[in-house]
């Protein structure tokens, strides 16, 4: 593998500084540095940053190959400066053994765009009533640490905290969605004003917030790790905020749609705005950007929803939940946190890339940029500004929310160690 020398990019958002990559690692970081036959990449002022990592993706193979594979989610990921994503088990089959999982893993390693680390279902077939193949799948060749019924919640308070004990021993985490069914039957949107103006079904707050109160007591309880998916309330900040001033290992994650969009789209009856957990009130997402910017939130996860075109273009009711977010997320998080001050380049990094790889144990990811350290980054043109057009995804699905929007930023080169993925803003 050739010598790769990427000129004049600002590491973290810092001053100007080359970066030498040989072989799958950085060799040097520094200013005026050359590499005789190296391939130079002019950066030209553009942030350079370690790789992204996904906690919260769905890549829908096996069983919904018409949403998406693996081959074209690890496209999408590479499109948006991912160099490992977490593969949701909401699969079907259901990704709750270690031969699923397996597929997954492996599916992953021979298409080569992203590292892609499955997470395994906590209960079978993530019907909540009995514990998967925990262990199997943590010895497996996939070697899961990440254990979620995403899409359904644990809400089984014995079977949770079973969970929560059997993944102690290995330091694996359970990453719960966070939902009281009996409290969102028939929900559609988020309960308040605009639920009660347009006649739609309501998801209260506390559907969210109870189960979050819950989980973390447990795992003070326990003495075990759980993540909080997908984060959506004010009030769900102040209790993990509470959780964590006394200790609990609790960790939580926030989507890039819920740092930006509102309730209020759903006036337009446009299925895209539909999503689990729905979009909150303007006060929401303002309490989820402070609580990502002093860390209360930890990281920033896509939640990447894909769906066919039949399940999206129909009535309100009958529509899909999610979105897809690979290829935007980054572009979001600049507009919501970077240009607004919240956060600097070296915080993104950190709610990105290093926070969601120590959670999720992914080996040789959210690394410094650094001599010695695995060449797995992205560069980022943060000048740019355009608009969103699906039509162009890599994604097999094009249900974003952002269709026509303006989003600053652009993603124009991504490694995974050492390897081009995607140059100049192009697939390799």
């Amino acid at each position: 593998m050739s010598k790769i020398l990427i000129r004049g990019a600002k590491v973290l958002g810092g001053e100007p500084q080359d970066v030498l990559i040989d072989g799958e690692v950085i060799e040097a970081v520094g200013t005026g540095l050359s590499a005789e036959g190296a391939e130079v990449v002019e950066a030209g002022g553009k942030v350079l940053l370690p790789g992204l990592v996904d906690l919260h993706t769905h890549l829908r193979e096996p069983g919904r190959e018409d949403s998406e594979t693996v081959l074209t989610g690890t496209r999408a990921a590479a499109s948006g400066g991912y160099t490992a994503v977490f593969a949701m088990a909401n699969t079907f089959p259901v990704a709750d053994t270690a031969g699923v999982v397996e597929q997954v893993y492996r599916l992953g390693q021979e298409h080569g765009y992203c590292d892609v680390q499955p997470i395994g279902a906590v209960t079978v077939g993530l019907e909540g009533r009995k514990l998967a193949e925990l262990g199997a799948m943590h010895e497996s060749a996939a070697g899961v640490t990440v254990f979620s019924d995403d899409g359904k919640c644990v809400d089984d308070a014995v079977i949770m905290r079973r969970a929560l004990e059997y993944v102690k021993a290995f330091g694996g985490v359970v990453a719960q969605h966070a939902q009281e069914p009996r409290l969102t039957e028939g929900a559609q949107m988020n309960e308040g004003v605009v639920s009660a103006e347009l006649g739609l079904g309501g998801w209260p707050a506390v559907a969210e917030e109870s189960i979050i109160a819950r989980d973390v007591l447990l795992a003070e309880h326990v003495g075990s790790r759980v993540h909080i998916c997908h984060l959506s309330t004010a009030g769900s900040v102040e209790i993990v905020r509470w959780a964590k001033s006394r200790g609990i290992a609790v960790t939580a994650e926030v989507t890039p749609h819920h740092l930006l969009l509102t309730d209020e789209l759903v006036r337009t009856y446009n299925p895209v705005y539909k999503v689990n957990p729905p979009l909150r009130t303007e006060r929401d997402v303002h309490a989820l950007r402070e609580a990502l910017a002093d860390g209360t939130i930890d990281i920033v996860a896509t939640d990447h929803a894909p769906h066919p075109h039949e399940d999206k273009d129909c009535e309100w009711a009958a529509a899909a939940m999610g979105m897809v977010g690979l290829e935007t997320a980054l572009s979001v998080v600049q507009e919501t946190m970077v240009d607004t001050g919240l956060l600097d380049w070296a915080g993104v990094a950190d709610r990105m890339s290093v926070k969601p790889a120590q959670i999720g144990q992914a080996t040789g990811h959210g690394r410094p940029v650094s001599a010695g350290e695995p060449a797995n980054l992205t560069l980022v043109d943060t000048a740019y500004r355009g608009q969103v057009d699906p039509a162009g995804f890599a994604s097999r699905s094009r249900n974003t929310p952002y269709q026509g929007r303006e989003l600053p930023g652009r993603v124009t080169h991504t490694w995974l160690r050492g390897k081009a993925t995607l140059v100049d803003g192009k697939l390799t």
